[in-house]
């Protein structure tokens, strides 16, 4: 055993292709790798920017020039390339926008420090003259930068326009411009010292294909993609208790597998009566609460849809937990887990109406603080592209 393992530290064995660079070759290298990734999100910037066509390794394309997205579906491996998608990744949580701009501004400085290094001068003295220049650059921002009026509606108009300028969603950008400003103020709440706070966890954004983007919408509460489980039942409901359901209205299955033997055909007609009185009860529980509407995260069975449908009752099954999350917030309702242990101040209340073109549901709650961005477009790949432009303009 070498004198390395006996001392606890681990051997590594490398492949026969590694190659161990360093010195001014380490750097040389370092800089190429950072320079690459950042002279490939380069040609997207800008009004006249160019969107890339990515193809991951199960075939997926994305088309897009959002720097960031582009960077996270590059494949690299390189330690100092991947700083520079760090970059991008803290633009985007700190700012929504300007990724592509930081990467390149990134690159450039890279660049100039390539020079210097020629000149001999050492990697710290650039570091330290990198920290005084962006002191100068923080003082220089706060001497141009302008102070927004919240109610200053073109202005932020503007604001949001600029952020979707060069992407796809800029053929309607006056359109979703509005529609971006508008949902802002609906999600804007004052906290306790009177400032004004935009809490964009009670905005969704949903999207649809096969429309024009610019028929794109916004919808004070929230959108259900699904169909009534059953044909019987109503498609629309006003002024109605809405129940938030986490539980499957079905017959409850044994936690162990279990063998029974039936000798007489009365037997199993014991099972079946005892299953179908255990709808029943579940259901009953649903109108004795008083519920119009059901939003059921599970499934439903097929005769529990029978007895909600002959009740009057509209029920929709295998909701999205994030649908149910959003709708509690629009309906003011609790999502209930125990249907045995629900009562009456766990149902919200609001509007279901049913748009048959777009087989969509639209819930509405009464002040409801959560609004929908319905976003439209030709096809999967536009509203997708649709929806990074729209998500950098309201951050």
């Amino acid at each position: 055993m070498s004198q390395r393992m006996q001392q606890g530290q681990p051997m590594i064995v490398m492949s026969e292709d590694s190659q161990r660079v360093k010195d001014k070759d380490a750097q040389d290298y370092n800089i190429s790798a950072a320079r690459a990734v950042a002279e490939a999100v380069q040609s997207t910037l800008g009004p006249k920017g160019m969107d890339k066509m990515l193809v991951d390794s199960m075939g997926s394309v994305t088309i897009t020039n959002d720097g960031v997205t582009i960077l996270k579906e590059m494949d690299i491996d390189n330690p100092t390339a991947e700083m520079i998608i760090e970059v991008a990744e803290t633009q985007e949580d700190e700012a929504g926008d300007g990724t592509t701009t930081a990467v390149a501004i990134a690159g450039e400085l890279l660049k100039n420090a390539e020079d210097l290094l020629e000149q001999d001068i050492h990697p710290t003295a650039i570091i330290k003259g990198f920290h005084l220049a962006s002191e100068q650059a923080r003082e220089e921002i706060d001497d141009i930068a302008t102070e927004i009026d919240t109610d200053d509606e073109e202005l932020l108009r503007k604001t949001a326009e600029t952020s979707m300028t060069g992407k796809g969603t800029e053929v309607n950008k006056e359109h979703l411009a509005q529609l971006i400003v508008e949902a802002i103020r609906q999600v804007t709440v004052e906290d306790d010292e009177g400032n004004n706070v935009v809490d964009l966890e009670f905005l969704n954004i949903e999207t649809q294909t096969g429309r024009s983007a610019g028929e794109s919408d916004l919808l004070e509460g929230g959108i259900i993609d699904k169909d009534p489980v059953h044909d019987n039942m109503p498609t629309e409901a006003t002024d109605a208790d809405i129940l938030l359901l986490n539980e499957a209205i079905e017959v409850e299955e044994a936690d162990v597998d279990t063998e029974v033997s039936v000798t007489d055909p009365d037997q199993l007609q014991k099972f079946l009566d005892r299953e179908e009185k255990q709808l029943k009860e579940k259901v009953q529980h649903i109108v004795d609460l008083g519920a119009d509407v059901v939003f059921c995260q599970k499934g439903i069975d097929d005769l529990a849809q029978h007895y909600l449908a002959k009740e009057g009752i509209l029920a929709i099954r295998r909701a999205k937990k994030s649908d149910l999350e959003f709708l509690s917030e629009v309906v003011g309702a609790s999502i209930v887990s125990d249907l045995e242990t629900a009562t009456e101040a766990d149902l919200g209340f609001g509007d279901v109406t049913r748009d048959d073109e777009d087989e969509l549901f639209y819930v509405e709650g009464e002040d409801a603080h959560g609004v929908t961005l319905l976003l439209r477009g030709s096809t999967d790949h536009v509203v997708d592209e649709l929806e990074r432009g729209v998500n950098d303009a309201l951050d």
